[in-house]
């Protein structure tokens, strides 16, 4: 088969590296990709915004399978256009896509469908907004309604904070995303993230993991896109995810087949472990990053003949193993991130770090005629696998030690739950 994957980051390397692996590929294309893609790929310049040209690439090269990483294209209608060329797509259509892209539609869904989740108000003003946000009080999480890559999510202690996310939203500051604001209950417990491959009437139960949202050690600072993750996530116990699929994803599946949006393609339940019992925080509509390297790492089957068969309807025939061994992701970013990062900075030592038990893969990486060099926020995610958390975690941190990335850092206590756990 022929693969073309969109996509140029870290989730994109796992998968492109996944896929790399599989017997059924012939050729593995990435648009537009990264140096370390282009180790398994051919990396190709292509306008994944213009449909057309992404449809005419697929004809020209007999693509067998589109992977659509990134959530943007997906929420652009991507995947209803190149199905109109008669282009198999992994990944969801445009009115299916809104349940990452309309934060708004997924609290409605899961109203109407009896669905787990925090008690919400949305709102397309901000003296509506404001006047809700008086009558349930502090803390909330405000919450742009579109897509923000990952910025637009305010967990507000104060009112006056509420007010001043209320107010970021509705002057633009994450353009058209705040065109609307959802104002959400503050869930406690203990989040984890949970994965299913979907084939609009099947989900297929696709492994868990845990992420370190905030850019400092203890969990301390701003939010990032992501500083971690490990997988599995111990505090998903099969009861917990039997409960899962029967409470939140298998009615979401219900419920967009009966609004007319069957969801194909993986469906990532962001989640929160109350007192309660589990309730959706939001669902995104690709694989996690840096998430998506923890799953790769530990997946035993062929992740193409998985795809493939969401596609073709046919995941009530499969199964998904995983090896027993835990993952670890540890992320180093460019100095400034999650503000302005430092670009330029030199790269070395990776493959020097790299092994049996450990892959790095690119998130943010340029090649120049003096070498690798950083070229995003996140720049390389270095990934362990070992029998315990404890384990990887070691192997993951002597890696990064390894390399020379003078203008990078990261977060030293990736794992410290799932450590503490397990009395390492």
């Amino acid at each position: 088969m022929n693969v073309l994957l969109i996509g140029s980051g870290g989730r994109e390397h796992a998968l492109a590296w996944k896929l790399a692996a599989s017997p059924l590929l012939t050729k593995l294309y990435a648009a537009p990709g990264n140096p370390g893609i282009a180790r398994e790929a051919e990396c190709v310049v292509l306008d994944v915004t213009d449909h057309a040209a992404v449809a005419a690439f697929c004809k020209t090269r007999s693509v067998d399978l589109v992977v659509v990483g990134p959530e943007a294209p997906l929420v652009a209608g991507l995947a209803d256009n190149l199905a109109a060329e008669g282009i198999r797509v992994f990944g969801p259509g445009r009115a299916a896509a809104q349940l990452e892209g309309s934060k708004g539609f997924t609290k409605d869904l899961c109203a109407r469908f009896g669905i787990p989740t925090a008690a919400y108000g949305r709102f397309n003003n901000a003296p509506k907004a404001k006047a809700y946000l008086r009558g349930v009080g502090a803390p909330v999480v405000v919450k742009a309604d579109g897509l923000a890559a990952g910025k637009g999510v305010t967990i507000a202690t104060t009112r006056d904070e509420a007010a001043n996310a209320i107010d970021d939203c509705f002057e633009g500051r994450f353009g058209e995303a705040g065109a609307e604001v959802v104002i959400e209950e503050f869930l406690e417990g203990e989040e984890v993230s949970f994965f299913c491959l979907c084939d609009g009437t099947t989900a297929l139960p696709f492994g868990s993991a845990q992420d370190h949202k905030r850019v400092g050690d203890g969990d301390t600072g701003p939010n990032t896109g992501g500083m971690g993750a490990y997988s599995p996530a111990p505090v998903m116990t099969p009861d917990i995810e039997e409960r899962v699929m029967r409470e939140i994803v298998e009615p979401t599946l219900k419920g967009m087949a009966e609004l007319g949006s069957p969801f194909t393609g993986v469906l990532f339940a962001g989640l929160m472990l109350t007192a309660d019992g589990p309730k959706l925080i939001e669902y995104n509509v690709r694989f996690g990053d840096p998430e998506c390297q923890v799953l790769m790492m530990r997946l035993k089957d062929d992740l193409l003949v998985l795809m493939n068969a969401a596609v073709d309807s046919q995941l009530a025939h499969m199964s998904a193993r995983w090896r027993d061994e835990a993952a670890l992701t540890v992320v180093l970013a460019a100095k400034g991130y999650p503000g302005t990062p430092a670009k330029g900075g030199a790269l070395g030592g990776l493959d020097e770090a790299a092994g049996d038990d450990v892959v790095i893969f690119h998130a943010g990486t340029a090649g120049t005629d003096d070498g690798l060099v950083a070229a995003g926020g996140r720049v390389l995610a270095v990934t362990a696998i070992a029998p315990t958390v404890g384990e990887a975690q070691r192997r993951a941190y002597a890696a990064v030690d390894t390399i020379d990335f003078p203008d990078g850092f990261c977060r030293r206590d990736i794992g410290w739950r799932a450590v503490e756990r397990e009395g390492n």
